[in-house]
């Protein structure tokens, strides 16, 4: 049986929604999944996982699907709305990872560990530094004036791609970290799986759903 142009369109939107909606049950229950296993203030390492998973599991991910045409919860807000939300929720992650940095290297400092001695500590030190350097960019898009020589269009268009790098940065920061002795002397076996699956699932929902609204907005713009 063939289907219809409207009909694929109809069955296109609901998978994009069925989708997003599964992106944000994944994110909650990944988040609530590592507060419980890390028990945050049992010990210092304990803060670490906690607010990195909060910081880019949680907060980055709802930041990002706010401007989803498909899953953002406050999809009728106006675009200028969802900009003061995702700048919250984007303060909230910078935040909860320059804080999750400074619980891991006060705790190797205090055992005198070597710091970044592993891919997982590069790759989320370069996370963490991509994220602040991307908070001040969007510092711009709220005072457009300060950025001399740049058109708005032309920030937001940078904005919204190095996001993304962030973003996939951060949930390969996570994947590494999953990687880590503390982790898979916990979850091991099927359960590290499907762990693994909430970050992967994430970024390629995000990916596609966050391109295709700047692509809608762009073909509506020309």
């Amino acid at each position: 049986m063939t289907l219809s142009a409207d009909s694929e369109s109809q069955l296109y939107s609901i998978l994009r929604r069925v989708a997003g909606v599964s992106v944000h049950v994944l994110c909650v229950g990944f988040t609530v999944f590592l507060a419980v296993m890390a028990r945050p203030g049992t010990s210092l390492f304990s803060w670490h996982p906690f607010l990195m998973t909060f910081s880019f599991s949680f907060f980055m991910t709802e930041a990002l699907l706010l401007f989803s045409p498909d899953s953002s919860p406050i999809q009728r807000f106006s675009h200028k709305i969802k900009g003061r939300y995702h700048w919250i929720l984007q303060a909230l992650a910078t935040t909860c990872a320059l804080l999750g940095l400074a619980a891991i290297f006060y705790n190797k400092h205090l055992n005198n560990k070597p710091h970044f001695a592993t891919w997982h500590g590069l790759v989320g030190l370069l996370t963490v530094l991509f994220a602040v350097m991307q908070s001040v960019g969007g510092v711009s898009l709220l005072f457009p004036k300060l950025a001399k020589g740049w058109s708005l269009a032309k920030l937001k268009r940078y904005h919204s791609a190095s996001g993304l790098v962030g973003y996939l940065l951060g949930c390969t920061s996570l994947l590494l970290g999953m990687s880590s002795l503390w982790f898979t002397t916990a979850v091991h076996s099927l359960g590290w799986y499907l762990a693994a699956l909430c970050p992967i699932l994430s970024t390629l929902v995000i990916m596609n759903q966050v391109t295709s609204s700047y692509m809608t907005k762009k073909r509506f713009q020309t």
